[in-house]
């Protein structure tokens, strides 16, 4: 097959880690891939595969430059299936799909939708209406789906449910990286917490702070590391109120995640909304106990492997949090075996990839039969 993904860009960010990865994979798999990056962000994944970069201004007449550069790209590439992500990605796939249909024959369009919110009123009303130029929608998460057909910004008859994958043998735990890594982070024996996402609001940042403010009454040699894109100038003189000098560290945009998740001792998400959360992921095959709130698909994810609580609530967090600092290593770690074992049965990338595969094959198929 040939596949051509549509990205509204390859920035740090854990569904275009998970696109990527797939691409990767399909590729490696025998089929010929190619992204359609809208616009470029800065910091960006790494990729070997062709990439055209449209580098779209928001504009009508930008739009409409880069739908007829997509158009000729997708002519000379002879896509069978074209796999976009995203609300902007989906929305100028569709857009796309509709002058492909002049040319013959028009490539397959799926729609993957990454997170429980993806935008306003207005947004599923677009969806809605657009809607006929998508052959298939998926959903990282059960409780994503749900919520878009529930808006009837998706029909029920094209949505389907196909949750993110983890890289398991790059995500492993090792003692000898976790010690290296304590040393170079200098932090000793204290117990470490690790977010890893973003500084925007669906994080919820300050319910984490403030949770982290009771633990430390507790256990106040903790530390929380923060790692993730953002302005980290304005959250230190803004939001944190002191509180670094407690035992919280902003880091910043990070490449060596694994590392960081391996000298943690526990993973923390206080998002006030997900679809599935890689990172989270990601800290269960590190062995990681987890304390989450229940947002998205994030209890579909953790199961009974971590800790849920309810969003918004900072004295849960903190309960939840205080609670596996009071675990004795045996305990953690039962728990932390659970959870690698549960992504690893579940929600391994290479397992991921083998389903995308049968149902791509599945729509061509049928498409050319």
């Amino acid at each position: 097959m040939r596949i051509i993904y549509i990205l509204t860009s390859l920035g740090i960010g854990g569904a275009e880690k998970q696109v990527v990865d797939l691409a990767e994979r399909m590729a490696a798999r025998g089929h010929s891939v190619a992204f359609l990056v809208l616009k470029h962000s800065g910091e960006e994944w790494p990729v070997k595969l062709p990439v055209l970069r449209l580098n779209m201004a928001r504009t009508p007449f930008g739009i409409l430059r880069g739908l007829r550069f997509a158009r000729k790209f997708a002519a000379l590439f002879h896509a069978d299936l074209v796999h976009s992500h995203t609300f902007p990605g989906n929305l100028f796939a569709r857009l796309l799909k509709l002058m492909l249909l002049m040319d013959s024959p028009a490539p397959w369009l799926i729609n993957t939708i990454h997170n429980v919110h993806e935008g306003g009123w207005h947004r599923m009303m677009i969806y809605r209406l657009t809607g006929p130029l998508a052959n298939l929608v998926t959903a990282v998460s059960t409780a994503a789906a749900e919520r878009f057909v529930r808006l009837r910004a998706v029909a029920a008859s094209k949505m389907r449910v196909l949750t993110n994958g983890v890289d398991i043998d790059v995500f492993s735990p090792d003692r000898g990286r976790r010690r290296r890594t304590r040393v170079s982070m200098q932090t000793g024996k204290a117990f470490v917490w690790i977010a890893i996402g973003r500084l925007v609001d669906a994080k919820d940042y300050p319910n984490l702070l403030h949770a982290f403010e009771e633990v430390q009454r507790v256990y106040p040699a903790s530390q929380l590391w923060i790692a993730g894109e953002g302005d980290t100038a304005e959250w230190r003189s803004e939001r944190l109120n002191g509180t670094e000098d407690g035992g919280v560290e902003l880091l910043g945009l990070r490449r060596d995640v694994a590392d960081l998740l391996d000298a943690a001792d526990g993973y923390v998400l206080s998002s006030a909304w997900e679809g599935m959360p890689l990172a989270v992921a990601e800290a269960m095959a590190m062995e990681k106990p987890v304390v989450a709130t229940d947002v998205g698909g994030v209890r579909e994810l953790v199961g009974d492997a971590g800790l849920i609580v309810p969003p918004k609530d900072s004295f849960a967090l903190a309960a939840g949090m205080t609670k596996v600092m009071g675990m004795d290593r045996f305990e953690r770690h039962s728990i932390g075996r659970r959870a690698r074992e549960r992504v690893r049965d579940r929600f391994s990338i290479d397992a991921k990839a083998a389903e995308w595969e049968q149902l791509y094959g599945e729509l061509v198929y049928d498409k050319n039969s």
